[in-house]
């Protein structure tokens, strides 16, 4: 299963810490309540906050930044089969509630779009669409 988009690795923030071993990253976070962050504006906006440099990291999220480069640039390959599945729960609701935030991360992390174009058919697939770009 192929990442859709940058945020979806954005999700992975709310389902995993991001530790990287060998071949994967950690599954120590995978049984988090992803409803229960999605559904805490307070908890989101850490998270989210953290991605984007505009406020202090939990451990995780610190871990996130670090290793999202690599997990866009691999399609999320060191990813477990239950971060994949929590990631496109998480990438749903963000483009479904929230796609300001979707593009303000995008922008962070995929200034060129060049993984917006890598996963845009992938996400098409999944019934998942992006949001327009601001000019």
């Amino acid at each position: 299963m192929k990442c859709p988009s940058a945020l979806l690795v954005f999700v992975l923030a709310l389902c995993a810490g991001y530790c990287l071993t060998a071949s994967t990253y950690t599954t120590k976070y995978d049984n988090i309540d992803l409803d229960e962050i999605l559904n805490n504006e307070r908890i989101y906006k850490k998270y989210y906050n953290c991605l984007l440099n505009r406020g202090r990291c939990t451990p995780d999220g610190k871990e996130l930044k670090e290793n999202l480069p690599d997990a866009l640039q691999t399609a999320c390959e060191k990813c477990s089969e239950k971060q994949k599945q929590g990631s496109e729960k998480v990438l749903k609701f963000i483009l479904d509630h929230k796609p300001e935030d979707y593009l303000a991360l995008e922008e962070m992390y995929d200034p060129d779009k060049k993984y917006r174009h890598k996963y845009e058919k992938d996400a098409k697939e999944r019934g998942l669409e992006f949001p327009e770009p601001k000019e």
